[in-house]
Formats: structure tokens, C-alpha cells, sequence
């Protein structure tokens, strides 16, 4: 069953499956942008604050009973770091991104999505009964010319703080855009948050953009804070309806009580140590810049010819001890190598790697 949509998969060098790696191997390809995952300090943390209570797993949804004091104490924390009203965890970035697209769009909105937009988001349009505009990558421009042709009751904006595999960082327009159309702005903060800002608070912190009612910020725990799950600021209001109306919030599990546990005593972790971070990751940027990438993410997209040059080079990299994504469609249009220059690496290892990818390109 299935077989042969499996070989035209493998025929086209889109073929997946999952490894169990080396853990010697040098990881330039995770999410774990400040090398938290690594930390059997913080991981220790994360025990003993859940060793306080009675019980350490959710047992059910939030609004049946698995609404952990962790869970609470964690959404206080984060929205007053981040200057929002309230907060909500959910399971995991995709549920995230489902519950705001597939809940907020109501009858008579439209929802405009930048076409490069997380899967997650995209999984959800079909739930909206064509209630959607998508508009050109990054571009303010198309985005203010398609609102002018629209006669929505209710336009809502997603866009992501950084793209996660361009590295692209999301303009500043957008949220002047969303002021100027009475527009709730969704901004994806999975992979700007723990990165950009005097404070690692994503692009909010990094254009200096205080919170307003119509603003809303997903941000995933798996990432910058080495964890996994997920969390949505907004206001009051809106947080309220998500929890009557996000289908992933009401009818799944309440997330993990460890993992954000784990995740607040990375969070703490990280505004105690601010300089260190902030310092390491522009090294890292500085070093990049000396090898032709310009980047002010911590995501470096090399260009491959084919999807078969991306899983040659991932190989040849994997034979001299590096770990990297060789990423191919549907994820991208054109095949690239996704390097993930993260601090749980040294700055060694990353010259290293561009040194090889220089002359193996």
C-alpha cells in the first residue's frame, strides 16, 4: 500500500525518514538556537520545580482539569516580560498557529497570510471557507494594495517575526499596516524569539514595537527555549475566545507540565544571562558575514542545483562529522541546505563547516 507513491518520492530525492543520530555528530541543523537542550543544570531545574506539586502530568484539557499551577506560572511570567495582557500554552506550535487561523476568521472576515507562511498556518485555510488572501513574501506593498480591494468586516494579518527557512525578518510596515486597518496582526515568533532584540524577545523587542490590543504573538518552547509546546500573547479578550472557540485548546490535552516547566527556568535562564547570549549570537552573525552570508537571523539558506546536490552535500558534511537539513518541496520551492548556526556548537565548528561548504559548492 502506498508503494508506489513512495518510489516517485524517492525517484524525485524527496524522501523522508527518521534517524536516531550520532550524538558526536555537530548539530547545525536543530532549532535549539541557544543550546539549551544540553543543559542537565537547567533540566534539574525543571524536576524540582515540578517536584513541588502533586502531580506532574496534566490529566486532561485545561478547562476540564489539567490547567497545572506550572502552566499558570509560566503564562504570568512570559506576558509580563513581553508587556501582554495574558496568555495561553498550547500543546505545540502547529496546534498554536491552527487554533488562531481556524478560531479567529470568522464569517465575514479575511485573514491575509504571507505565502510563506508556516505550514501550520496553511494546514488551517481549508477550515475557513476560502476566507483568505494570500499575499507576496515580506511584502507590504501587495499586502496595503490587497486590503484596499477588500470589503472585509474584519481583516486579520499573519505574518512570521523570522521565516523559517529564508531567515527573513518580517518588516516593520506590517504592523503600521495593521494600526492603519484596524487589523489584528498574528506574528509567528517561533524562530525571532530567543533571537533578535537587546532582550532575545523577537522582533517586538528588535523594532522596539510595545504590545497593543489588535497585536497577537505565537512563540513555540522547542526552540530558543529548549523545550517543546507552545504559547499565544494577546489581549484579555482574545485569549478568552480562543479558549471557548480554538479547538486545539479545548479538545486536547493540556500540554506538558515538565516541558514548560523546563521551559520557564529556560526563559529565566536566559534574561539572567542576556549579554552572554546576546554577545554569542553576534559573533556567530559576524562570522557568517566573513563567509559572503549577510544574515541577521540564525538561519543561513545555502541555494542547491537539485534536490540530489542537497542530500549529496548533506552527506559529504555528515561523513566529516556535521549535522545539517538538506531541504527539499513541498517545504521550499528550490532545494537548500538549512544551517542552524546555534551556541550549542562552537564558533570552531562553524568556520569549519563553511570552510568545507565553500569548497564542496
Amino acid at each position: 500500500m502506498y508503494q508506489n507513491e513512495l518510489k516517485a518520492l524517492k525517484k524525485q530525492n524527496r524522501f523522508r525518514e527518521r534517524f536516531v543520530y550520532d550524538n558526536n555528530l555537530i548539530d547545525l541543523a536543530s532549532n535549539d538556537y541557544l543550546g539549551l537542550a544540553h543543559s542537565k543544570e537547567q533540566f534539574q531545574k525543571a524536576i524540582d520545580i515540578t517536584l513541588k506539586y502533586d502531580y506532574f502530568a496534566p490529566k486532561s484539557s485545561m478547562l476540564v482539569g489539567g490547567y497545572h499551577q506550572i502552566h499558570q506560572m509560566f503564562e504570568n511570567e512570559i506576558s509580563k516580560l513581553n508587556g501582554f495582557d495574558d496568555c495561553i500554552v498550547v500543546g505545540s506550535g502547529f496546534l498554536a498557529n491552527f487554533a488562531l487561523i481556524e478560531s479567529l476568521v470568522r464569517k465575514g472576515d479575511v485573514l491575509f497570510i504571507d505565502e510563506e507562511y508556516h505550514a501550520s498556518g496553511m494546514a488551517a485555510l481549508p477550515n475557513i471557507n476560502g476566507r483568505f488572501i494570500k499575499f507576496k513574501h515580506n511584502s507590504p506593498e501587495d499586502l496595503r494594495e490587497k486590503i484596499l480591494q477588500t470589503k472585509a468586516k474584519r481583516v486579520i494579518i499573519a505574518i512570521e517575526g523570522i521565516y523559517s527557512m529564508s531567515g527573513d525578518i518580517c518588516k516593520k510596515e506590517f504592523f503600521n499596516i495593521a494600526d492603519e486597518a484596524g487589523a489584528i496582526l498574528i506574528v509567528d515568533e517561533a524562530h525571532s524569539n530567543g533571537v533578535l532584540g537587546d532582550k532575545l524577545l523577537g522582533v517586538f523587542d528588535h523594532y522596539g514595537i510595545s504590545p497593543k490590543s489588535n497585536y497577537i504573538k505565537m512563540g513555540t518552547l522547542g526552540k530558543a527555549y529548549g523545550s517543546y509546546g507552545a504559547y499565544i500573547l494577546a489581549s484579555e479578550n482574545i485569549i478568552s475566545f480562543l479558549e471557548n472557540r480554538a479547538k486545539p485548546i479545548i479538545y486536547s490535552t493540556a500540554p506538558s507540565v515538565f516541558d514548560i516547566a523546563l521551559a520557564l527556568v529556560n526563559m529565566r535562564y536566559i534574561q539572567e544571562n542576556i549579554k552572554f547570549f546576546v554577545d554569542e549570537i553576534r559573533q556567530r552573525k559576524d562570522i557568517l558575514r566573513e563567509f559572503g552570508y549577510d544574515i541577521n537571523s540564525l538561519i543561513v539558506p545555502v541555494p542547491q542545483k537539485s534536490n540530489s546536490q542537497a542530500m549529496r552535500n548533506k552527506d559529504l558534511l555528515l561523513n566529516d562529522g556535521f549535522l545539517v537539513g538538506a531541504i527539499r518541496q513541498p517545504t521550499v520551492k528550490e532545494p537548500i541546505l538549512r544551517i542552524i548556526p546555534r551556541l550549542g556548537s562552537s564558533i570552531k565548528d562553524l568556520k569549519l563547516l563553511f570552510t568545507k561548504l565553500a569548497k564542496s559548492l
